[in-house]
């Protein structure tokens, strides 16, 4: 059955009702996908250490995985199209779960490359529920409320972001004999992927409502949507959008690539399993505390925009702290970094989609493709702690807040194009 958005009743109310339980659930997503993304931050430092690699070639893990989304996102988008948000989440939860179990008999192999196909398949996986549940949340209760639904349901990503290196680090880095290091990588992941077959048993059970994106502009603007990807490009806060989801997984990928490293490199009496609990506790544990705070408390007071530009000046300065390289003074500035990019995924995607109206699920699915900066800034990162040290591989995140800071400021502003406008410049 399909709803319309602007009708029926609770207009108010922060879920439309009858839509709670599909909210619910659409939310454990997010808890899933962020309990994978912790544990690869993880795997990162252990292949270093365990394969002998450079931080460079370490950071093929965020390539590999962050190319998934990539590759993905489009096909991802088409099928939510063509299916409906309910099936490509079940789709993407069982893809979820294979990569998972394939994990191990990667730890078999034990090549690189056969992790690295793993972490391909659970990507896509992933792509498929970032594409369907971002846009979902946004749409299940009255537009000028979705910035902070999507932070909301993100705060259980924060928490998921907890849980993945703290038990990553506790059931990978807790062996000793390197056989046994490589068995120990399929642990957290036979954990997940079991959990994540259960919460595709429920999607398939419980009934979920066919939302119907409508668009929010004048009749006039809405006849430039069409329908069509080109048409994407007639909405500048979406194309500018895309650049700044771009390079803000650019930046945040990059920091929870190399925070184990920089920890125990500025702070050398510190172990990776304590390193990975200060990621845990203080990185992810500020993470979900900001998400948690920027739905439930700040963006009821606070317009979302101006809470993005203020967190991005934040880890302007915090990132100029970690490249200073000041013991523990950068440590904690590196750790705090996690608060104010809490609100910047789903804020930047909130502001995105926008108006956008039967274009919404194509332009989510280019959305999530953005994510691939994520596969490519750390590699340069990497390469910058190879040739130099770790601290000044963090200039890279600072730029790319730079730029979050204009989006927020300027670049959100819903401002169409008219076709006729542009055939004549």
């Amino acid at each position: 059955m399909t709803h319309d958005l602007n009708a029926g009743k609770g207009q108010n109310r922060f879920v439309f009702e009858g839509f709670l339980i599909p909210f619910i659930l659409v939310t454990s997503l997010f808890f899933l996908w962020g309990f994978a993304h912790g544990c690869l931050d993880v795997l990162n430092k252990h292949f270093q250490e365990l394969l002998h690699m450079s931080k460079a070639r370490s950071a093929f893990v965020q390539f590999v995985f962050y190319g998934g989304y990539f590759l993905m996102a489009i096909p991802a988008g088409l099928l939510m199209q063509k299916f409906g948000y309910k099936k490509g989440i079940i789709f993407g939860l069982i893809l979820f779960a294979a990569g998972a179990f394939l994990m191990l008999p990667a730890t078999l192999i034990q090549t690189f490359w056969s992790f690295l196909f793993c972490l391909f398949i659970i990507a896509c996986g992933l792509t498929c529920l970032e594409t369907a549940a971002n846009p979902y949340t946004t749409v299940l209760g009255p537009s000028e409320s979705g910035a902070r639904r999507i932070n909301f349901s993100q705060s259980f990503n924060g928490l998921g972001w907890i849980a993945g290196p703290l038990v990553g680090g506790m059931l990978i880095f807790s062996v000793n004999n390197n056989s046994n290091k490589f068995a120990s990588i399929a642990l957290p992941y036979l954990f997940i992927g079991s959990l994540v077959l259960i919460v595709a048993v429920l999607f398939w059970k419980v009934k979920f409502p066919e939302l119907k994106e409508e668009s929010h502009l004048s009749d006039d603007s809405n006849s430039t949507s069409g329908g069509k990807m080109k048409d994407l490009l007639l909405h500048p806060h979406f194309v500018l959008a895309v650049i700044a989801q771009f390079l803000y997984v650019a930046a945040q990928t990059g920091v929870n690539s190399f925070f184990i490293n920089y920890v125990t490199e500025e702070i050398p009496s510190l172990t990776n399993q304590q390193a990975a609990q200060i990621l845990g506790f203080g990185g992810m544990g500020l993470f979900w505390l900001g998400r948690f705070t920027g739905s439930t408390l700040f963006m009821r007071i606070i317009r979302p925009n101006r809470l993005l530009a203020f967190y991005a000046a934040m880890n302007v300065l915090t990132m100029g702290l970690v490249v200073a390289g000041l013991g523990w003074i950068s440590v904690v500035a590196l750790f705090s970094t996690y608060f104010f990019m809490s609100v910047m995924f789903p804020t930047i995607f909130a502001l995105g989609i926008k108006d956008l109206g039967p274009l919404t699920k194509k332009g989510s699915s280019i959305l999530v493709m953005s994510i691939v900066g994520g596969a490519i800034f750390p590699m340069i990162m990497g390469w910058i702690a190879d040739i130099s040290n770790m601290a000044l591989g963090f200039i890279v995140p600072l730029f790319c807040f730079v730029y979050i800071v204009f989006f927020a400021l300027k670049g959100y502003k819903v401002k169409n194009i008219k076709p006729a406008l542009q055939l004549e410049v």
